[in-house]
């Protein structure tokens, strides 16, 4: 849905008053593809082909109808374009999601992960 005066997406809300996200990083995740897709390093047709291909991938391994399906979906979704327009190397890739699982591990609970750079 747009702003009233047309400027943009209007943040998207429950009738419940509920969160939309229930973290952060599920909201930007889609921020990061909008961003992506506008800057043309693929089309919001490939965006959605792609998240889609990722939706039917997770519910054909029996992935239950859940946001956690939803926005693992679009990690992989949006992995899947980076890689296939050789932004980001499938090595490359693989080194950073260990460098997140080896923080992740290394922070104490309730703490921001961060990564640590040389």
């Amino acid at each position: 849905m747009n702003t009233p005066d047309g400027s943009g997406i209007a943040p998207l809300r429950h009738d419940d008053g509920a969160a939309v996200f229930a973290e952060p990083w599920q909201a930007q995740i889609l921020a990061l593809a909008d961003t992506l897709a506008r800057s043309g390093l693929f089309t919001p047709a490939a965006w959605s082909e792609a998240l889609g291909g990722a939706l039917r991938h997770a519910e054909s391994h029996g992935a239950p109808d859940t946001p956690a399906t939803y926005y693992a979906a679009a990690v992989e979704a949006l992995e899947g374009l980076l890689t296939a327009s050789g932004t980001i190397g499938a090595d490359a890739l693989a080194a950073r999601r260990e460098e997140w699982r080896q923080a992740h591990l290394a922070t104490p609970h309730g703490q921001p992960v961060e990564l640590k750079r040389d």
